[in-house]
């Protein structure tokens, strides 16, 4: 008999039960403010903050960023960009330039960037707001730490829900609240993550339907500044955040030391790296290594692609590395196991490039 095909590494969540606890021993950490908001998108509450704000000036934007939530955020103040690379060197200061009026996003990429270049950056620029975005550690050091003006975190990149993302200011100034009704877009995506824990179960479920179901669901969530739904609402206090967080980072940690072989202090003790960036030399071989682990189940994101005939951050530098980038799908999903499965078809593909005089890495900084 044939055997059968492994199982699938990455792509959307699906819903596990069992990463509730009881006791009220899940749920948020406690340093977080009381005063805080949920709303159902990051790019959500980002809208309503600048609405609230009504800066007259422009928002300074990192030019490695999702494009779709800038222009979405252009549609309330004037975008203009920084660079901010995946090199592991920082934002470039020079190329933020803030005049009175100005809010400053800053971004903790992958989870990886250092906090006290911002921290004195904020020190030195008292009457700039600036927004700290912890969508890929929400709750590690740098956030737990942060003196911005504002902070937030899209919960559902990194925790099995279908919608949700947390808004809080460090310096406790006043937050907007949620404006309008849930959208019925977390109401799909969370049928679909339920049907294809059925499917990763065996049971009958067409994966073409849930797929359907989600992306129909994300495109009616897209940027919704409501309130989070009534499921994220009631499961966020008993899911298992820090032990989701925990097992995430060690597979982390474990993928990059298979692929490298480099041990030691990573990452940073109270960081939880989001998933393994990896570069590769060129576009093309980047796109070959996304069919080759897609031909092995393994369905890996690109952060972010910039259209350079659409809206894009106009930083060259930038938009070449999106072009190189992939991120490799390990979270706290991953077995053992799948560690090393993942490990071994990056290694094979990478040896096979080598000799093509190619070749790619992680990206550890």
């Amino acid at each position: 008999m044939p055997s059968e095909p492994a199982r699938e590494i990455g792509s959307e969540f699906h819903w596990d039960p069992a990463g509730l606890l009881g006791g009220g021993c899940g749920g948020l950490p406690d340093w977080l403010p009381e005063r805080r908001e949920l709303f159902a998108t990051g790019c959500g509450a980002l809208r309503e903050l600048l609405r609230r704000l009504a800066a007259p000036g422009r928002l300074h934007v990192p030019s490695y960023f999702c494009p779709g939530v800038a222009a979405a955020l252009a549609e309330c103040l004037p975008v203009t960009y920084y660079r901010h690379l995946p090199d592991g060197r920082g934002p470039r200061w020079e190329t933020l330039r803030v005049r009175p009026g100005d809010v400053v996003l800053a971004q903790n990429l992958f989870g990886r960037d250092d906090p006290a270049p911002w921290a004195g950056w904020i020190a030195a620029h008292p009457g700039v707001p600036v927004i700290e975005d912890h969508s890929h550690d929400p709750f590690g050091g740098w956030a737990r730490r942060s003196t911005a003006a504002y902070a937030l975190a899209s919960l559902r990149k990194t925790l099995p829900l279908p919608d949700g993302a947390l808004l809080w200011s460090p310096q406790g100034r006043r937050l907007p609240a949620p404006r309008g009704p849930q959208s019925a877009g977390a109401a799909q995506k969370l049928t679909a993550m339920l049907l294809k824990a059925g499917w990763l179960d065996g049971w009958p479920v067409r994966k073409e339907h849930f797929r359907a179901l989600q992306r129909a669901g994300e495109s009616a969530l897209l940027g919704s500044s409501g309130p989070v739904s009534t499921f994220t609402a009631a499961v966020l206090p008993v899911l298992d955040v820090a032990g989701i967080r925990a097992r995430g980072t060690r597979n982390v940690v474990a993928l990059g030391e298979l692929l490298d072989g480099c041990t030691g202090r990573w990452p940073a003790a109270d960081a939880a790296p989001f998933r393994l960036p990896w570069v590769a030399a060129t576009r093309a071989q980047r796109d070959a290594l996304l069919a080759h682990l897609a031909a092995h189940r393994i369905f890996a994101p690109v952060h972010w692609p910039q259209n350079r005939h659409g809206w894009w951050s106009g930083d060259h530098e930038a938009a070449a590395w999106a072009d190189r980038m992939l991120t490799l799908p390990v979270d706290h999903r991953c077995s053992s196991a799948d560690v090393r499965r993942i490990a071994g078809v990056v290694t094979g593909f990478s040896g096979r490039a080598s000799r093509e005089s190619r070749d790619g890495h992680i990206i550890r900084a």
